[in-house]
């Protein structure tokens, strides 16, 4: 019955058989079988079925509610069976922006397996943002805090950002002293799909958005911060990835007497981001609880 109970939750929080059955290493057809079952052994439909979409019906609304509680208790109880010395193991599905993740995960991730030799873990450098239940995803790196409530997120990084460019570029170009003299440059920008890209500049409480334009945009930073190194424009990026290219003086801080930043209200901070349960894996904090002590 428990069986039935983690698929029934998987399809819920997946939002379709095909998605589920994905997140189960399982085939859609037995994914539908388990469901069929489990409505036998209960006498009752759960979800309303289209081709379009899976919804709940009310007595299945009941039902995942009451079924998610039975499935954490039985967890816990499982988990306290185990005791609490046990080494965390079992999968462990990273997703993190892929500059962040070059940069410091793929160097972390070896230490951590030598901690914890029974964790499997699957990384995902991908600079979209996914979807931690439908893509089944343990752990998301991600810049800002999540906007879903259903989701926890844990502090790792402080992400100030510097505005920089090499010495070369900005000898042969016109002199940047305000934030407006940045509409005559050529601007490496963060893609935003199409948007307009505003950069926001704050010097004694008083804040400026400049619209800024340029010949090359990116979703992640490590291609900007190629051609800005190769003197093609001015970069706005964060400081844990240009700061090694200020100490060796290949590029230079514009504007240092600014705060300038991609957002003006949104977190920088980078975070790490876990759905919400009362029934956290082993293997999810010991991760989160490793990153949080080697990053800071």
């Amino acid at each position: 019955m428990l069986d039935l109970l983690g698929v029934f939750e998987q399809v819920v929080v997946s939002g379709s058989f095909s998605q589920a059955a994905k997140a189960l290493n399982m085939a859609p057809s037995s994914v539908t079988r388990n469901i069929d079952k489990l409505e036998n052994k209960i006498k009752t439909t759960l979800f309303k079925r289209s081709t379009r979409q899976l919804i709940l019906t009310e007595d299945g609304q009941y039902f995942y509610q009451q079924s998610i509680k039975i499935l954490e208790q039985s967890r816990n109880l499982l988990s306290e069976m185990q005791g609490n010395n046990n080494t965390p193991e079992g999968a462990l599905r990273i997703s993190v922006f892929e500059t962040f993740g070059n940069i410091y995960l793929t160097h972390l991730i070896p230490d951590f397996l030598k901690r914890y030799p029974k964790i499997n873990i699957e990384l995902e450098l991908d600079n979209n943002l996914v979807d931690l239940n439908s893509d089944n995803i343990d752990i998301a790196i991600r810049i800002g805090t999540p906007l879903d409530s259903n989701l926890k997120a844990r502090h790792l990084l402080t992400n100030t950002t510097s505005l920089v460019a090499t010495p070369e570029y900005i000898k042969n170009h016109p002199k940047i002293k305000m934030p407006q003299d940045l509409k005559n440059h050529n601007c490496l920008i963060i893609s935003h799909e199409r948007q307009r890209t505003n950069w926001y500049f704050n010097s004694n409480k008083t804040l400026t958005k400049i619209s800024v334009t340029g010949n090359l945009a990116s979703k992640g930073g490590s291609p900007l911060l190629n051609a800005a190194l190769q003197h093609l424009g001015v970069l706005l990026l964060s400081d844990w990835m240009v700061k090694p290219y200020i100490e060796s003086k290949q590029l230079e801080v514009l504007l240092p007497k600014w705060t300038v930043t991609h957002n003006e209200n949104t977190s920088g901070e980078i975070y790490a981001v876990y759905k919400s349960a009362q029934y956290l894996k082993p293997q999810i904090r010991a991760f989160l609880d490793y990153l949080a002590e080697q990053l800071q």
